[in-house]
């Protein structure tokens, strides 16, 4: 037997962690880090009580792996996806760090590097997850030669 208000503590718990990965997706897509990944996780989670997320889970996972394949359609992609996802990485380890301001730093020196270390590590953790989906990616696309799915468009859906 479980305790008392179990449920609703499970549900309380799962609806925080699907929000706050939805918002932090939603974030992602424009600063460093799995944008889609983590919004469709969260939709993922969010399903599990709300239809609405559940019909949003197909075009975010389309969209998803649309993203990854042309991602690395050319070697130039590749190339660059990879020194990006190395750069992050680099700047997050230059966050952990933590080096002395430098002379030349022309603001106030709290504005050196701030939110060190957990601004490097979410960094380090955002580039690392980066280039094992450009890996992933790479081994799916081109090497298995998967084809990505086609775009839906509204006149096709049937729901």
């Amino acid at each position: 037997m479980g305790f008392p208000g179990g449920a609703a503590a499970k549900r309380l718990v799962l609806e925080a962690a699907g929000w706050i990965l939805v918002v932090a997706g939603l974030a992602a897509l424009v600063l460093p880090g799995p944008g889609l990944l983590m919004l469709f996780a969260g939709l993922v989670v969010l399903s599990q009580q709300y239809e609405w997320a559940e019909r949003r889970l197909d075009p975010v996972e389309r969209a998803a792996k649309r993203a990854a394949a042309e991602g690395v359609e050319t070697w130039l992609r590749i190339a660059l996806s990879a020194a990006g996802g190395l750069a992050i990485v680099g700047f997050g380890v230059l966050w952990l760090v933590e080096p002395a301001v430098p002379g030349w730093w022309p603001a106030p020196d709290s504005w050196w590097l701030p939110g060190a270390p957990a601004a490097g590590i979410s960094l380090v953790l955002s580039g690392l997850i980066a280039l094992g989906l450009l890996a992933y990616s790479f081994w799916k696309y081109r090497v298995q030669g998967v084809r990505p799915p086609e775009s839906r468009r509204a006149d096709d859906a049937t729901d």
